[in-house]
């Protein structure tokens, strides 16, 4: 079994207590066993953002600096894979980015969030460029891992070109609340591409967030049951805390091998319009990027 630490906990209002709190969490995730400990959307500053560009800049860490830097340590010495998240310092404007260490404290994966809200505080980050996937080494083994942050999830390409990159298992941090609907949409993505994705949320006790961290694992069918299975592995209630999911790798690769969902009938030649760019009503935006 891999084991997922989703650390649903409250941020403590300064990047000093929030690395201090951070650190002690993957510990404590360590002694509970985790292969894997995932933060919440933007760990350094508890998924603040400025309206002031000066203060926003000035709120947001360097890729390279001493706060990332302090997680891929940690997770080399505790031995355990760790997905941090924090405001990157960027130009023209930070970005909202993930930074992916492996057992050995390696750096193997960055990601910034595409699918920024320009309809709300997002629009004053700059958007990512692209989805990756690394192979991430875990005490159970190498994975094949990509990741997403909140708003990516809502649209069904995030979590697809992952897939047909290799994806495995998609670490997705969040801030925002999860309600039916939102976890909906990560159980739909799990189901159709035949991979895990792991959620962490902020608990209620952050405002406009209201915890629910989740992990599905995608395998809907099962050759000794009837009928569909619940791909739900874990779904946290609204409080502060630490919670484990376990994946079990080998089921899911023997599924990947042999199931009807992903890419082993898709028709992509049919599928022109998924790229085009042009945009049309009901869905023109003045504030669109």
């Amino acid at each position: 079994m891999l084991n997922i630490a989703l650390l649903q906990i409250k941020p403590e209002g300064s990047l000093a207590g929030n690395l201090k709190k951070g650190m002690e969490s993957c510990r404590r995730a360590k002694e509970l066993g985790a292969d894997i400990a995932l933060f919440p959307e933007m760990w350094s500053c508890g998924y603040t953002i400025p309206q002031d560009l000066d203060e926003l800049r000035a709120m947001a860490v360097d890729r390279e600096g001493d706060f990332v830097n302090a997680f891929g340590e940690l997770a080399g010495e505790l031995q355990i894979a760790v997905g941090m998240t924090y405001l990157e310092s960027f130009a023209p404007l930070p970005r909202n980015s993930m930074a992916l260490f492996d057992r050995f404290g390696r750096r193997i994966l960055d990601y910034s969030k595409v699918h920024t809200c320009d309809f709300g505080d997002e629009r004053r980050l700059t958007p990512g460029e692209d989805f990756r996937v690394c192979t991430l080494n875990t005490a159970q083994g190498p994975v094949s891992t990509g990741a997403m942050i909140c708003y990516d999830r809502e649209f069904p390409e995030s979590a697809r070109i992952l897939m047909l990159r290799g994806a495995e298992l998609i670490l997705v941090p969040n801030a925002c609340p999860m309600e039916i609907n939102r976890l909906s949409q990560l159980r739909g993505r799990a189901y159709e591409n035949m991979l895990a994705i792991a959620t962490c949320n902020y608990p209620a006790s952050v405002p406009d967030c209201n915890g629910h961290s989740t992990c599905f694992d995608g395998v809907a069918y099962l050759p000794e049951a009837a009928g569909s299975r619940d791909t739900c592995m874990i779904e946290a209630g609204e409080d502060e805390g630490i919670f484990m999911a376990s994946l079990d790798l080998d089921l899911l690769r023997r599924y990947r091998a042999k199931e009807v969902h992903g890419n082993a009938y898709r028709r992509p030649e049919k599928y022109g319009d998924i790229i085009k760019t042009e945009v049309r009503e009901p869905f023109v935006r003045r504030d669109r990027r």
